[in-house]
């Protein structure tokens, strides 16, 4: 019997992970991507002997038993080597000169939390126990098939993080430390709702790693499982066309002039390009605008620094740091009042590292402040746009120098980029961090369908679910459910189980 044929444009964890799914059952996939690398997000490079990750800082959930131990082991990602970040101080807030240390687990988070906040006590247990009900409520989170509450995943989708944050606690401190890590997510004031705060927090909550040797490692052995099962991973290799009749897509047109045919086409790319790349009567006018419209998250800026050896001892923890007082609008700012905060983080190049090799600080930056070299290609923006990134790099290690003494004086080189330069490796609109803004004032306006018009056109990828590797993944079972149905894949995830 002929296996029907799958293309999938863009070789990130969305696309490689449907890939892997639907090439094991079956299909015969190809998967093709732009760049040089695969990845996407996954990719990490090396500069004079040290490595950075791009994306992928670090991962949660990820203990035996947990969500995405499971759904490692599925994919065949089991031999992926991880190194668990401190139990007790998994991530570090400093608000005003104080450090405030997250614990896994709900014991020791309430109980470290409570430390901090006597008086909100219970509260904060209360508040545990809402972020794990939304979690367990979903039945793809929780992996749990057919189970889910509808009714509290809905009420807490139409509903923000700090209406829900307000009606918790009285102690205003508390509320900021609490959404201290919003920079994952690029959470906004009275639109992020409190849903997708949830998933983050109870993914990292139950546990948080960081991938030994970089995220690089998912990638290549995603793409070595989609090889295996007869499928192909093509690089240089960019779509320009979906090309498709008066009933359903026939094939994707690549840059080279070469048709790649097709049975089913899936778009692992943000959905503006998707539509970019779609001339059909099938698509209609009003949904074309409304994915070309969607509001995306901030862009940001990273310095990636390369440490003198044995100098700087390994930070196990995530730092966010905030000298605006809190992690409220930091996407707001001005030439003057920027960066507002950050988040510093080590690379972990081996399973207990006593010194950090290399790291990297992430701070907000709009599209706009970088929108006179659009156009430009990566190496080639001149003098100018090296002297911003520089000045902004300077701005940045002072911070982390002020909480970190000695750190500019043990960096050895440091590179930098800009929403121009993750524009140019994922494709994403606007250099958005996290693709298409979640905002509760839009209500389904701003949700990206897994299914078009176009029936064999399927999306996935971080636009889909959410972002990150659980939301993600998630977002991968669900379009593949339309072609294996989801109670086949969730019986797959427990056989691989045993």
């Amino acid at each position: 019997m002929k296996r029907k044929k799958c293309v999938i444009i863009g070789s990130g964890l969305g696309g490689l992970s449907c890939g892997v799914m639907l090439s094991c059952n079956g299909y015969d996939v190809t998967v093709i991507e732009q760049n040089d690398r695969i990845g996407g997000c996954l990719q990490c490079f090396s500069r004079r002997g040290a490595r950075f990750e791009t994306g992928m800082h670090f991962i949660g959930s990820a203990s035996p038993g947990q969500t995405l131990h499971r759904l490692m082991r599925f994919l065949g990602l089991s031999d992926i080597p991880l190194s668990r970040l401190d139990p007790l101080a998994y991530d570090i807030v400093s608000i005003g000169g104080d450090r405030f240390r997250f614990a896994n687990g709900r014991e020791a988070f309430v109980s470290q939390m409570s430390a901090y906040f006597p008086r909100e006590t219970d509260n904060i247990a209360r508040y545990h126990d809402i972020v794990e009900e939304i979690s367990q409520a979903s039945s793809l989170h929780s992996l749990r098939y057919a189970e889910s509450d509808v009714a509290v995943s809905t009420y807490y989708q139409t509903v923000s993080i700090n209406e829900v944050l307000d009606s918790l606690f009285d102690d205003p401190l508390l509320k900021d430390v609490i959404v201290g890590n919003l920079p994952l997510y690029a959470a906004e004031k009275d639109k992020t709702p409190f849903s997708q705060h949830a998933f983050i927090m109870d993914f990292y909550n139950q546990s948080a790693y960081r991938i030994v040797g970089g995220s690089d490692a998912v990638a290549d052995s995603l793409a070595a499982s989609v090889r295996d099962a007869g499928g192909e991973v093509v690089t240089r290799c960019r779509a320009v066309r979906i090309v498709c009749d008066d009933s359903r897509a026939t094939g994707v047109l690549t840059a080279d002039g070469d048709f790649i045919p097709a049975d089913l086409v899936i778009a692992a790319i943000h959905p503006a390009r998707v539509i970019e790349m779609l001339d059909t009567r099938l698509i209609r006018p009003a949904f074309r605008q409304r994915m070309s419209a969607l509001r995306n998250t901030t862009a940001g800026f990273s310095v990636y620094l390369k440490f003198k050896p044995g100098r700087v001892p390994y930070l196990n923890s995530n730092y966010y740091s905030f000298n605006a007082g809190s992690p409220w609008g930091c996407e707001n700012y001005t030439e003057a009042s920027w960066p507002k905060g950050y988040l510093y983080m080590h690379f972990c190049d081996s399973p207990s590292p006593a010194y950090a090799s290399s790291g990297v600080i992430l701070s907000y930056m709009k599209m706009d402040d970088v929108a006179r070299w659009a156009g430009t290609s990566v190496g080639r923006r001149g003098a100018d746009y090296e002297d911003f990134k520089r000045r902004k790099a300077e701005l940045l290690i002072d911070e982390v120098e002020r909480e970190f003494p000695g750190v500019r004086d043990s960096i050895e080189c440091l590179f930098t980029a800009s929403p121009l330069t993750y524009l140019d490796y994922t494709g994403t609109q606007d250099g958005s961090m996290y693709g298409v803004a979640k905002d509760i004032t839009l209500g389904a306006a701003c949700r990206v369908p897994h299914k078009t018009k176009v029936p064999n056109l399927l999306l996935t990828g971080q636009n889909v679910n959410s972002h990150g590797m659980l939301g993600v993944l998630v977002g991968s079972i669900v379009t593949c459910s339309e072609l294996l149905t989801a109670e086949k894949i969730y019986r797959q995830i427990m056989e691989s189980e045993k």
